[in-house]
């Protein structure tokens, strides 16, 4: 199994105050499988995101990624394989405002062995157009795809988003998703995308749907559809 999480407990503050946040929890992911975590806020799908990139530390339980257990790193390996083998994608997209578009994209390529040839991704994330402006010259979705595109240009084993279309428009938020539709099926990248809008389930290829830190539902999707037809 590519990914594969067992048993992962997670809690916050001590004695009376203490709460925990994940319950529990069981998942495998397949290689290149989009993966919707879905829940209201406070259902520890974020928790449970940045426990999987290695951003917070379980209290219980192990994640292996293509065999290598997380917990067994060090500090140093588990920062480098963060670095090498993970992309991460937030509502904020966190450029930085005096490098172009291209150079904000470049900063990704070099923390990766083996990154994505520019040129090509930049015609992916339709910026092809906008590759010389700053970020200040960039409506809010370009800036997503530039932000998206540094993730992506890394070459990353696993895509984590965090809410990514959380800070758009409707309009805007369907191009993202269309553009992480893309990359899924490009460079069959696994992405694990944190969301609490319902219709995004519709085109992932596993749904995971968290309540109170525990799984009430994980299921694949039979009836997957393209994201240019999503509603809400």
């Amino acid at each position: 199994m590519f990914l594969e999480l067992k048993g992962i407990r997670k809690s916050y503050g001590e004695k009376e105050n203490r709460v925990e946040v994940l319950k529990d929890i069981d998942i495998e992911v397949e290689k290149g499988e989009f993966v919707i975590l879905l829940g209201p806020s406070g259902s520890g799908k974020s928790t449970l995101l940045n426990i999987i990139g290695g951003i917070d530390d379980c209290d219980e339980g192990s994640i292996s990624i293509e065999g290598k257990i997380l917990e067994n790193m060090s500090e140093k390996q588990l920062s480098s394989y963060r670095r090498e083998h993970l992309g991460y994608i937030f509502q904020q997209y966190n450029l930085i405002p005096d490098l172009t578009v291209r150079e904000n994209i470049e900063t990704g390529a070099y923390l990766s062995k083996h990154p994505l040839e520019i040129d090509p991704l930049v015609d992916v994330l339709g910026l092809k157009e906008h590759a010389d402006k700053l970020p200040a010259q960039l409506s809010g979705g370009q800036q997503q795809r530039t932000s998206i595109g540094r993730a992506i240009v890394k070459n990353p084993n696993i895509l984590l988003c965090d809410e990514p279309t959380g800070a758009l428009d409707y309009a805007t938020s369907k191009e993202i998703m269309k553009l992480i539709e893309t990359v899924n099926q490009t460079y069959h990248t696994t992405i694990i995308m944190v969301t609490h809008n319902d219709a995004f389930k519709d085109m992932a290829d596993r749904v995971i749907r968290l309540r109170d830190g525990q799984i009430r539902k994980n299921y694949k999707n039979e009836t997957k559809i393209r994201a240019e037809d999503l509603e809400w």
